[in-house]
């Protein structure tokens, strides 16, 4: 059975970019703008020593800034930020990580290992790796049942 740290590995291997992340202290715009361009929902968020204390995603801006009428460019991460976090260990089950993902309606989740954030897992990164093992599950029946 799959685990977040293969996911995390797999990811690693195709994407050289680091973990996104904001400090508490960014500004509502730069996060967002970080967001943009890395093509991302969510930020990780880290204090000075690496230690994940929030996490700021799409959500957030429009329920916290947005809706709440807040200036995205003084308002800062750590103000509106979701926390405490749910996260996962790197042996986490893709099938209990999918479970967390949906009993919290979140749709990322950051892999912690001895206080160290290892990466992201969102919900298309889950669907990519069930797809990917359905595809090959399928593959193994019909070289069974179409043996010569």
């Amino acid at each position: 059975m799959p685990r977040a740290c293969d996911l995390i590995a797999r990811k690693s291997a195709h994407d050289a970019a680091d973990l996104a992340y904001a400090r508490p202290l960014t500004t509502v715009i730069d996060a967002a703008r970080e967001m943009n361009e890395r093509r991302v929902g969510a930020l990780a968020v880290l204090d000075d020593d690496g230690r994940l204390v929030g996490m700021f995603t799409e959500r957030d801006v429009l329920t916290r800034v947005v809706a709440a009428g807040r200036d995205p460019a003084v308002t800062r991460v750590g103000d509106v930020m979701t926390s405490p976090v749910i996260a996962c260990e790197p042996s986490t089950r893709l099938d209990d990580l999918r479970a967390v993902m949906r009993e919290k309606r979140i749709r990322h989740v950051p892999i912690v290992d001895e206080g160290r954030v290892l990466g992201m897992v969102s919900i298309g990164d889950l669907n990519t790796a069930e797809a990917r093992v359905m595809t090959e599950t399928i593959s193994y029946l019909e070289q069974y049942m179409y043996k010569a």
